[in-house]
């Protein structure tokens, strides 16, 4: 009887990771949409997407294949990637967007295909509007039609004032809407996303399925960033968390586990979408992997570092009952 048991056991493990595989977020919610301050769903109800960003396209550009997307959703139980587009630093797109675009398409097609929303990601600090709105309106054209798309404008504006984002804002949308009419649009705020109170004195007008980005780094970012972003929300600032990390703003020191566990029960209470930064390989604290972690995915935990092994805990608890559905 035991050996019998032993000989079905491989079978077992096979079908229960054909459940978890079989997860398919966009099939289970369509096409996304806002409604007063919450993401919801094509039927209108409320959801909450949790997953990771890829770092810097143009840093780490290995990373940026259809095996780490596989590996992203059926290991790590993400249901959202963040590819991110470095427009400055060297070899960025500016400077070469035949690669920038070969890297991008890879991870766009692959979360396609497995049924992953992914937002694509304007990685820059300052404005560069004219190649913003050909960007993304060569992206709206390409990729509007599929349900998976979230485009994120401006990653973090440092220096500019919300009067300048919003016109930087509404010209890129008007840009991406002419091909694209629905699929969610991610509008960052002054220093590095955080002034929202901005926001909800003087939010966008006249689009819909506009969200605006929060990020924060929990070991210098607490309960004052929190009420803030808590004040805009209660004024119907719809909140999606882009980019967020345990660590500090630097993306190094060590991790305050304490004030990033009340980062994440706060995002849980709200129903905020949250994606954390980064996969890379980077000596520093925030990028999750070490260098000879494998480029295609299939990391064990000694090739992890100490917060990708929190990341990867975190998504997994609360995409849980995500992936146990087929």
């Amino acid at each position: 009887m035991k050996h019998i048991k032993r000989l079905w056991l491989p079978f077992i493990l096979l079908f229960i990771c054909g459940v978890l595989q079989g997860a398919k977020p966009v099939k289970m919610w369509g096409k996304l949409q806002v409604k007063g301050n919450q993401l919801c769903s094509e039927a209108g109800e409320p959801i909450t997407l949790r997953g990771v960003s890829y770092g810097w396209h143009n840093l780490w550009p290995r990373f940026y294949n259809k095996h780490t997307v596989k590996w992203l959703k059926n290991d790590w139980h993400c249901t959202v990637l963040r590819a991110a587009m470095g427009t400055v630093i060297e070899d960025n797109y500016i400077e070469n967007p035949e690669f920038a675009l070969e890297c991008m398409n890879k991870v766009i097609k692959a979360a396609i295909k497995n049924n992953l929303y992914v937002i694509i990601d304007w990685h820059t600090y300052y404005p560069q509007k004219e190649e913003a709105k050909a960007f993304f309106g060569m992206m709206a054209q390409k990729y509007g039609k599929y349900p998976n798309i979230i485009y994120e404008i401006y990653n973090e504006p440092m220096e500019d004032t919300w009067d300048s984002v919003k016109e930087y804002a509404r010209e890129v949308i008007s840009e991406i809407r002419k091909y694209d009419p629905d699929n969610i649009v991610l509008v960052g705020s002054p220093h590095w996303d955080q002034d929202l109170h901005l926001v909800a004195e003087s939010p966008l007008e006249g689009f819909d399925n506009i969200m605006y980005t929060l990020h924060f780094y929990a070991a210098t970012h607490s309960q004052e960033l929190r009420d803030r972003a808590q004040a805009a929300w209660e004024k119907g600032i719809p909140i999606f968390v882009s980019e967020c990390a345990g660590m500090e703003a630097s993306g190094d020191g060590p991790l305050n586990m304490e004030e990033w566990q009340r980062w994440i029960d706060w995002m849980e209470q709200h129903k905020m979408s949250w994606v954390k930064w980064s996969l890379s390989d980077k000596n520093e604290t925030c990028s999750m992997l070490i260098p000879r972690a494998h480029k295609n995915g299939g990391w064990t935990d000694d090739v992890i570092k100490i917060y990708g092994r929190h990341v990867r805990r975190f998504v997994r608890q609360y995409n849980q009952d995500i992936f146990d559905k087929k």
